[in-house]
């Protein structure tokens, strides 16, 4: 029960990212640049959301407690399901997979291990003890 309760909303999370793959490209505008940059934001939030989906499940159900462990191992889960999901692209029409991406993911997850090592210990009380209450620190 414990492994649902904790590794259940990672499982979740990649199989949104990875049913987002599968659909076909789409544009939000007719420039490039907004495009590039609405879509390759989306990398870099759901990427810092499975990072820190990873942390928390590892952090609550291996006996190792080692931050800096934890932290890597969810860093390196994270880069690899991005280089998976990457190279699941090459199979959808209109879809490519880039190593560029796969390094725009790795700022989001990132941008969650800063968080979580670095802010969130300084953060005040009310958000600490909300992390505490997702299990997060």
């Amino acid at each position: 029960m414990k492994f649902f309760r904790f590794w259940g909303p990672a499982i979740l999370w990649m199989a949104i990212i990875f049913l987002a793959s599968t659909r076909e490209s789409v544009q939000v505008s007719d420039e490039f640049t907004i495009n590039f940059l609405f879509f390759k934001t989306l990398h870099v939030l759901e990427y810092a959301i499975l990072f820190a989906l990873y942390y928390r499940a590892l952090r609550n159900t291996l006996d190792r407690k080692n931050i800096v462990v934890l932290l890597t191992t969810a860093f390196l889960l994270t880069i690899l399901f991005a280089i998976s999901d990457e190279f699941h692209q090459t199979f959808v029409p209109t879809r490519e997979g880039k190593l560029r991406d796969v390094i725009i993911d790795s700022i989001g997850a990132t941008l969650s291990w800063i968080t979580i090592a670095k802010l969130l210990p300084k953060a005040p009380k009310k958000l600490r003890s909300w992390a505490k209450s997702l299990h997060i620190v």
